[in-house]
């Protein structure tokens, strides 16, 4: 059971709730554990969720890439929690572990699967808990010959807003509600499937 405990149905005084619900079981990026978790406080599960699936399923940079995003922040955070979460959105798209893996390594820089405006993107998320001082003006002149200042703000939030909620979820050594293959797992089996670590690729 992660610290802070997950909610019932009948314990959450919330809004919409059944929107958010139907969303995360959509998307599974985050699952409902972590909004039954947010529902302690009420108003929260919705202020929060709204914001980060706007910023990670919608939009104008494409979802696959920023899911990709997602995963490499997790990981840089050490969250049992997110790092093992998969968008049923994005694998519907696409994405493959491989490709995950290969933007979740620093090998990203020379992989040729990613287009040049995939990897200042990346490498956006990469340095800004790691080398945050390279993010400069230069850095970002760069970034406007591939992307749109829209598109920019929207990985920059993308990127501060989820690395947060990651940090909190490890805090609190939460894991998945489901498997690799999406069937419902209890906690201790969720905790054998994936381990007390995340791997950090460098």
């Amino acid at each position: 059971m992660p610290i802070i405990r997950p909610l019932e149905d009948d314990q959450i005084k919330e809004k919409g709730w059944d929107r958010i619900l139907r969303r995360c079981r959509e998307v599974q990026a985050p699952d409902e554990l972590f909004v039954r978790i947010l529902a302690h406080a009420p108003g929260y599960a919705k202020a929060i969720h709204d914001a980060m699936h706007m910023s990670h399923a919608e939009g104008n940079v494409p979802h696959k890439l920023k899911e990709i995003i997602r995963i490499q922040l997790a990981r840089r955070a050490g969250d049992t929690y997110f790092a093992n979460l998969r968008s049923e959105k994005a694998k519907k798209e696409g994405l493959t572990e491989e490709l995950i893996e290969a933007g979740c390594s620093a090998g990203f820089e020379t992989d040729p699967r990613f287009t040049p405006a995939e990897k200042w993107a990346l490498r956006y998320a990469w340095l800004m808990y790691r080398e945050p001082k390279k993010i400069d003006k230069a850095f970002y002149e760069e970034g406007k010959r591939h992307w749109s200042e829209a598109q920019i703000m929207e990985l920059g939030g993308m990127i501060a807003l989820h690395y947060g909620m990651q940090a909190f979820m490890r805090t609190l050594g939460a894991f998945p509600m489901r498997d690799p293959r999406g069937n419902p797992v209890e906690e201790e089996q969720a905790r054998e499937i994936y381990g007390p670590k995340v791997p950090e690729r460098e």
